[in-house]
């Protein structure tokens, strides 16, 4: 039996797609402030949500004992709960449903001999990866239940960005049975985009930051932050000692997440001029283009989202283009690298 076949890709594949819709589902939890919603953790009951009156009831008033309503919405009704309850529900479903996606494929596709012995060990890697994913997940809602009525950025970045990169494993993996054929590769220019993707994956963090701080509702112009100042006074005196600014500071991590953006798309174009002294294949041409395309897209939302003060679409869509830019990111570095 052929080990590694197009069912093998398909089934990657398709957990990168349930991946994408969980980063969209988890963003709009995120700006609909539906996180907080549930407070407690079952793993198999969990998955029904309440079913009828009574047992709403209870899960509201299991709410009520937390700093969020107590805090920010005693003017909540039953109704209200009920709304943002609905996201983080449906984020949690998603979330079990990709486990079962990637464990039970897994397990038929071992037993029928199916798999290389690599790729059995990147699929143990990635469902590591996806264990944590979870674990990172309630670690994040826990952070909110104590005194604070929000989440801690840090754990909201590690959740965020695990996510982007158990994606971009997945993907990785999936390419290397696409393309299992080994060429010359030039490391120059492979180190060069490997650069870029930790650029990249650090802006990623930095977006994350900016959400979790909800540094997207100050300074909302362009290019200039406010008062006609590229570096707003508020940057650098928010925090004691003055590096907490930078990663603590609404002001100070706003204005890092917006500099990124400029050396983000300064070095995918200097990938793209770089290519064109080279002999490339046509899948880096469009893996490059794609990039080309992609940053040009996503910086103009990034403009348009801090322009406009994060409305919930916008916020969405600009995560969404982080996520496809990664992709693209991903899919030039491999064919550089193979």
């Amino acid at each position: 039996m052929k080990k590694d076949n197009k069912k093998v890709i398909y089934w990657l594949l398709t957990g990168c797609v349930l991946i994408f819709i969980m980063v969209i589902v988890g963003g709009i939890t995120r700006l609909t402030h539906s996180g907080l919603s549930i407070s407690n953790y079952k793993l198999i009951s969990g998955t029904i949500p309440p079913m009828n009156e009574v047992e709403w009831q209870e899960a509201f008033d299991l709410y009520k004992q937390y700093p969020e309503y107590q805090k920010l919405n005693t003017h909540f009704d039953l109704q209200d709960f009920k709304d943002i309850y609905f996201w983080e529900w449906i984020h949690r479903v998603i979330g079990r449903f990709i486990g079962l996606v990637f464990i039970i494929p897994f397990l038929y596709f071992l037993i029928r001999k199916q798999l290389s012995k690599p790729t059995i060990k990147k699929s143990i890697i990635l469902l590591c990866m996806g264990a944590f994913q979870g674990f990172l997940g309630w670690y994040m809602v826990k952070s909110g239940l104590v005194d604070n009525p929000d989440v801690s950025h840090y754990r909201l970045a590690m959740h965020l960005t695990t996510a982007f990169l158990t994606f971009a494993y997945t993907f990785w993996v999936a390419l290397d049975l696409i393309f299992p054929k080994k060429k010359e590769v030039n490391k120059s220019m492979r180190n060069f985009i490997r650069v870029g993707l930790v650029i990249l994956v650090i802006q990623i963090i930095y977006g994350a930051f900016v959400a979790g701080l909800d540094a997207g509702f100050i300074h909302n112009h362009w290019p200039m932050m406010s008062d006609g100042k590229f570096m707003h006074e508020t940057v650098y005196i928010e925090q004691e000692p003055l590096y907490r600014n930078f990663i603590e500071g609404k002001s100070g991590v706003q204005f890092v997440h917006r500099t990124l953006a400029y050396i983000v798309v300064a070095f995918i174009i200097a990938i793209w001029y770089r290519m064109r002294r080279l002999i490339v294949t046509k899948y880096q041409i469009t893996g490059i283009n794609t990039l080309l395309v992609g940053v040009a897209i996503q910086f103009i939302l990034g403009v348009l989202t801090i322009i406009y003060a994060v409305p919930v679409w916008l916020g969405v869509v600009h995560q969404v283009g982080a996520f496809l830019l990664l992709s693209a990111m991903v899919f030039t570095l491999h064919r550089f690298s193979k």
